[in-house]
């Protein structure tokens, strides 16, 4: 097996660990549970920087997970579970691509 399939293989499987992981800890629960289970995470940054304009700290990070989640059809609880995955995955793809590049 080439390094490469072994590290995007590798990534895709710590991207779907860190999703199942959130998932179990947010779907079901209140805004927050949601928001305790994701404090002072990656995720939460990101869902604050997605945040309405104007807003600061747990009302950013709440209404930027809601945007995000509504993207694909869901809500906050959707929008932690993207948030916490992305930085994962895109640790990932750019390990893949570095492997892949200097590949032989």
């Amino acid at each position: 097996m080439k390094k490469s399939t072994a590290v995007g293989a590798a990534g895709s499987a710590a991207t779907a660990f860190v999703a199942a992981n959130t998932a179990s800890a947010v779907i079901g629960g209140s805004a927050a549970t949601i928001m305790s289970a994701t404090a002072g995470t990656t995720g939460a940054a990101l869902a604050s920087a997605a945040g309405a304009s104007g807003l600061a700290g747990g009302a950013a990070i709440s209404s930027g997970m809601a945007a995000i989640g509504s993207v694909v059809g869901g809500g906050m609880a959707a929008g932690a579970i993207i948030t916490a995955a992305a930085p994962v995955a895109v640790i990932a793809a750019i390990g893949y691509g570095l492997f892949k590049l200097f590949e032989d």
